[in-house]
């Protein structure tokens, strides 16, 4: 990584995101495209959409947990939701700061809760035929089928967010040309100088080996969820 440079009007690069957050990040995307690819093919591939589902539910319960114990940017507490502050930033009366801005904060929130509400209620969900959610005969007959509906309208809801957020990362790579999918990837942004000294995340293997131990726990607690509870 290179060094921040502190010289007014320059730029430097500083490790915004470390390695378990982006490892969880494009987990989650490939999880979300199996699911959608799986629902959709229908038949037996289904199965591999509840697979998915409980690896979406695993992941979302790892970021809960990370979002509290791990390095700063990937912390709730760094990004807290903040309705004034995003509509500041896109005004433009916001200052730029590492890790996620105002507005990209409230996306992360949206996805994170449409996500969970769509594992969540796949879980008691059916689809008439053969298929239905682990915890299916938890419920009655009548609210499996209200789940269901639920399900199948945040399903909107949850594309149409994921339209939005890629809309955001076009507009910024280019309008603002700022690439939001190389940090991503490399954990490195480029930053104004000022604020990348001293705003390096800590992403070393004590972080490492704590989330992979923060996942295990998910995975454990999804597999007993969906094996011990039916």
């Amino acid at each position: 990584m290179q060094a921040p440079n502190s010289q007014p009007g320059r730029t430097a690069t500083a490790r915004v995101w470390d390695l378990p957050t982006r490892l969880f990040h494009w987990s989650l995307a490939a999880c979300i495209v199996g699911s959608l690819v799986s629902v959709n093919l229908g038949g037996n591939a289904v199965a591999w959409h509840f697979r998915f589902g409980y690896a979406i539910l695993a992941l979302l319960l790892f970021r809960l947990a990370w979002g509290f114990v791990g390095p700063r940017y990937a912390r709730f507490s760094s990004f807290p939701p903040n309705p004034m502050a995003a509509l500041r930033y896109l005004r433009g009366a916001e200052a730029p700061a590492a890790g996620h801005s105002p507005l990209g904060a409230l996306s992360v929130y949206a996805l994170l809760l449409s996500l969970a509400f769509q594992a969540g209620t796949g879980l008691f969900a059916n689809d008439a035929i053969m298929w239905d959610g682990p915890l299916r005969n938890l419920v009655s007959n009548a609210s499996s089928d209200f789940i269901t509906k639920l399900h199948k309208l945040n399903r909107i809801v949850l594309l149409s967010l994921i339209l939005l957020h890629l809309c955001a990362i076009a507009f910024y790579a280019l309008k603002r040309r700022r690439s939001l999918v190389k940090p991503m990837i490399v954990g490195d942004a480029e930053l104004p100088a000022e604020i990348a000294a001293g705003a390096a995340a800590a992403d070393g293997w004590r972080e490492r080996l704590l989330a992979l131990a923060v996942l295990a726990a998910a995975a454990a607690i999804v597999w007993a969820v969906v094996t011990l509870l039916p």
